[in-house]
């Protein structure tokens, strides 16, 4: 969150519960199986866990993987009923194992209650929840690279894979490239410590790169979007919270789903009782026919896709690019 704030999007510009289900339903009938709420911050919305149930449901339609990424403050309090619903997997945005540096980078406190919510999840796990749990931390030079072996140290005795991301730029983060550290500079410290760390198998369609200290049970992860793009063999697509599809992180290209969406209902934002009249759930999950509504969206998805690029700006570039601040990014 920029120091200033943001500014608040209307509530009528942002997705319903009914059309959050309505795209993932769809997404999921194309062979998605893989659906990851994130933010801002997915575990402040009131209605999370029925969301998260109603996309659990179409694990019956192929859907695999429900996961959440989230500063795991109110995590602990609404996990249990999350692992119900589905969830199969939490990334947690950790920059710091320090109290007190947590406070002045987040301006708030929670370190303590961050750390409940990693405990629950691991208890959870020996009892055969089956939570892949990650630790996304990215890394400042001056302000938290000094961390990188205690982040490791978490993986010790515990399955954690605990991932270190460049430092990006975007709109309200400070960026300057002197504070970015590159993968291979932190490769090159977590080997002066651990010089048996070892390379691990990584699937093709991986966004990081992945490392194991021998003996340890958790594994580490890069994440190396500044120095190393990825971008040739990511299959990762975005829908933003207003509702706009984005197939680059990086990209300010934006291809508005919500309006199309609402075409049949005025441009007004579709409530549970207009996901019904209209049928979307039944149209939405016809893989064979698809109906005229679905194609033109497919279509539209599609076009996008095709062209997105099989590389992303350089830094150069990308500092100068206007994107959003990651906040308003969402999805």
């Amino acid at each position: 969150m920029p120091e200033e704030g943001i500014e608040l999007s209307p509530p009528s510009r942002l997705l319903t519960t009914p059309e959050i289900v309505y795209l993932s339903s769809l997404f999921v009938a194309q062979g998605v199986t893989k659906i990851r709420l994130t933010g801002g911050e997915p575990t402040v919305r009131k209605d999370i866990v029925p969301l998260m149930q109603s996309i659990g449901e179409l694990r019956r339609n192929g859907l695999r993987e429900l996961c959440l990424t989230t500063n795991g403050i109110s995590l602990h309090r609404k996990l249990d009923a999350m692992a119900e619903a589905g969830l199969t997997g939490v990334n947690l945005s950790l920059d710091t194992l320090d109290p007190f540096q947590f406070q002045i980078m987040t301006r708030r406190k929670g370190f303590d209650a961050v750390m409940k919510s990693i405990d629950r999840i691991l208890e959870m796990n020996k009892l055969g929840a089956g939570i892949k749990l990650k630790i996304n931390c990215v890394v400042m030079r001056g302000l938290n690279d000094r961390e990188i072996i205690p982040f490791i140290e978490m993986g010790r005795e515990n399955p954690i894979e605990v991932r270190f991301i460049e430092y990006m730029p975007f709109d309200g983060n400070k960026w300057s490239q002197g504070k970015m550290v590159s993968y291979q500079e932190m490769l090159a410290i977590i080997r002066e410590k651990y010089p048996a760390l070892e390379k691990a198998a990584d699937h093709k369609n991986d966004t990081s790169k992945t490392y194991q200290v021998p003996g340890f049970q958790g594994r580490i992860g890069f994440i190396t979007s500044m120095t190393h793009n990825f971008c040739g063999t990511c299959n990762r697509l975005r829908i933003t919270c207003d509702g706009n599809l984005k197939v680059c992180l990086f990209g300010n290209a934006e291809v508005s789903l919500r309006d199309i969406i609402r075409k049949e209902n005025n441009g007004e934002p579709i409530d549970e009782e207009t996901m019904k009249n209209l049928r979307l759930l039944e149209s939405a999950a016809n893989a064979t026919e698809v109906p005229q509504r679905e194609q033109e969206l497919l279509d539209i998805i599609g076009m996008a896709v095709k062209r997105k690029k099989a590389k992303h700006a350089g830094m150069g570039e990308l500092k100068n690019m206007k994107n959003r601040p990651m906040i308003l990014i969402g999805g």
